[in-house]
């Protein structure tokens, strides 16, 4: 249940907290005074998309926390899923939105993201707004209706996992079905590349190692006088110059007869002989590397050479030799596929015709079960609708058996005829906005039996509704508030009559800034309240007796 809301810089609010209760919240105001905007806050906690536009004028960031108690064991699963805990029950989500557009989001305090605010919000809130009456005008939408009362996850889920298979089948065949000529032109294509690959015989590292090669050889010279000079200060040259061979030599020589009678010099006379031998490797290494660089004239045009098909197979075949070598393996398997076409087509078609089997089969079982769940909520609804002051309503179910889809094979829509001896047509060419308004309720009511979350939200169910069916539509959100707890922004005094809790929302302009609060109202404050969306901004006499009697009817419900 949602206990407290805390705004701050959204819109008009510059800062407010919000105390909600069991049963029924209603919200109150003059037009323009923020009704919306607690809904608006609402939905940006629970993860809903918000924009930079939703923060006040003014500020760098604006700020909403939502304190949920009693949380539910499916709420608890969730957390846990998502690795979270509310221990003692108490849940506190929190968003903050900045004018440059970050999101800082937590729950108990610790960080999340937007996408588990709203994985969560979607176990804890369900929010009504007028846009939802929309729904009722698009038949492809009232098929979740009847599954949401049928608890048709599990079955979906099972029937989607078969479903997706067959689809994916399906595109192999069709990707099979090609045109033969197509084929053998593609056979050959992919021959002809397969065979220039692995003519190539590319190795992963050859480029980059024969750059370094090129480099080398063109800078053999240089290379080579470098080298020259080394061989010379180690070997020494034919002026009989010395090197540093001969004179470390003669030095290990000296320390060796020193050590007969310095027995401590023994270990300096070995590191010498090490050294020497070093040298030693070190020379015969440049003396091959120079022999080398002189071995082949002709390995720069090679090099050259290799490279420039090594260059223009990458522009064909992939940047690297890894992509080059991972193009050749995967034109094989296609080549293998598409020589082996008949076998694999056949293969494909037993496969698709036992998934297609297994998929329409597992539909069926779930439209048997989804027509018997559709009557029930056909005749409850009809019940709701005539408690709403829609006594002649009938509403019908068409059923239009369809392909293979993600729902199944049902088409579903609903037909309603508002009057006694018309034939039931589309919804959308029968209902008016208030007709629309008080079927939504009827229908959430009905499925709110089925539904695991537990504040329910109305903004503005009143829409086209007066008088009478007002108050029917606030006996009926007064009854729905005694399983779930049910907030509802409303113009109707009717309606608002049946509050457990009033909330009230004013606004005020100071020093050319607008500012909105919220006010819980006792019973006298409801008493003027209802006085003033009955009578308008003057309250008389008459219209205080009538709110006063409104709350003597409410309380008799």
């Amino acid at each position: 249940m949602l206990t407290n809301l805390y705004i701050e810089n959204i819109a008009v609010i510059e800062k407010t907290n919000i105390d909600f209760t069991n049963g029924l919240n209603i919200l109150t105001g003059e037009t323009g005074a923020g009704k919306s905007i607690v809904i608006d806050s609402i939905n940006a906690v629970l993860g809903k998309r918000s924009s930079r536009g939703l923060i006040r004028s003014g500020a760098d960031a604006a700020f909403v926390s939502a304190t949920f108690e009693n949380v539910s064991d499916l709420v608890q699963k969730k957390l846990a899923s998502l690795g979270y805990s509310a221990e003692d029950g108490t849940l506190i989500l929190s968003r903050e939105l900045s004018v440059s557009g970050k999101n800082t989001c937590r729950v108990n305090s610790r960080p999340a993201t937007v996408s588990v605010l709203k994985d969560i919000g979607e176990y804890l809130v369900n929010i009504h707004g007028q846009n939802d009456n929309l729904e009722l005008m698009n038949p492809s939408l009232h098929i979740v209706y009847i599954d949401a009362l049928a608890q048709m996850g599990e079955r979906l889920s099972a029937y989607r996992a078969v479903y997706r298979e067959l689809k994916a089948v399906e595109e192999e065949l069709s990707a099979a079905d090609m045109d033969e000529a197509e084929r053998l032109s593609r056979i050959d294509l992919l021959t002809f590349q397969i065979g220039e690959l692995e003519d190539a015989a590319i190795t992963v590292g050859e480029y980059d190692a024969l750059t370094a090669e090129k480099e080398a050889l063109r800078n053999r010279e240089k290379i080579a006088k470098e080298l020259m000079r080394a061989r010379i200060a180690l070997d020494g040259d034919d002026d009989e110059i010395d090197g540093a061979l001969r004179m470390i030599d003669d030095a290990c020589e000296s320390v060796i007869r020193a050590a007969r009678y310095l027995p401590d010099l023994e270990g300096d006379s070995d590191r010498l002989s090490s050294a020497l031998y070093e040298l030693q490797e070190i020379s015969r290494d440049l003396e091959q590397a120079m022999d080398d660089i002189d071995a082949n004239p002709g390995r720069l045009e090679e090099i050259e050479e290799r490279m420039d098909l090594l260059y223009r197979l990458r522009r064909k075949y992939g940047d690297s030799e890894e992509e080059m070598l991972a193009y050749l393996e995967n034109s094989k398997k296609e080549l293998k596929n598409l020589t082996d076409y008949a076998f694999n087509r056949e293969q494909l078609a037993k496969k698709r015709e036992k998934l297609y089997k297994q998929a329409y089969n597992s539909a069926k079982e779930i439209s048997d079960y989804r027509l018997s769940v559709a009557e029930r909520f056909r005749k409850d609804v009809e019940s709701e609708m005539a408690f709403l002051e829609m006594p002649n309503v009938r509403l019908e179910i068409s059923r239009e058996e369809v392909p293979l889809n993600t729902r199944g094979i049902d088409k579903l829509e609903f037909l309603i005829s508002t009057n006694p001896g018309e034939a039931p047509k589309p919804v959308s060419k029968i209902a008016s906005g208030g007709e629309l308004s008080r079927m939504m309720l009827a229908i959430k009511t009905v499925l709110s039996k089925a539904d695991f979350v537990e504040t329910l939200i109305f903004d503005e169910i009143d829409t086209g509704i007066s008088g009478s069916a007002a108050g029917r539509v606030g006996k009926k959100l007064k009854q729905l508030s005694a399983d779930c707890q049910a907030l509802c922004v409303t113009h109707q005094a009717q309606i608002a009559a049946f509050a457990d809790n009033h909330l009230f929302i004013s606004k005020s302009v100071r020093d050319d800034r607008t500012y909105t609060q919220v006010d819980q109202l006792d019973e006298e404050g409801r008493v003027r309240e209802l006085a003033r969306i009955v009578g308008g901004e003057t309250v008389t006499d008459s219209a205080l007796n009538h709110a006063k009697e409104l709350l003597r009817s409410s309380a008799n419900l």
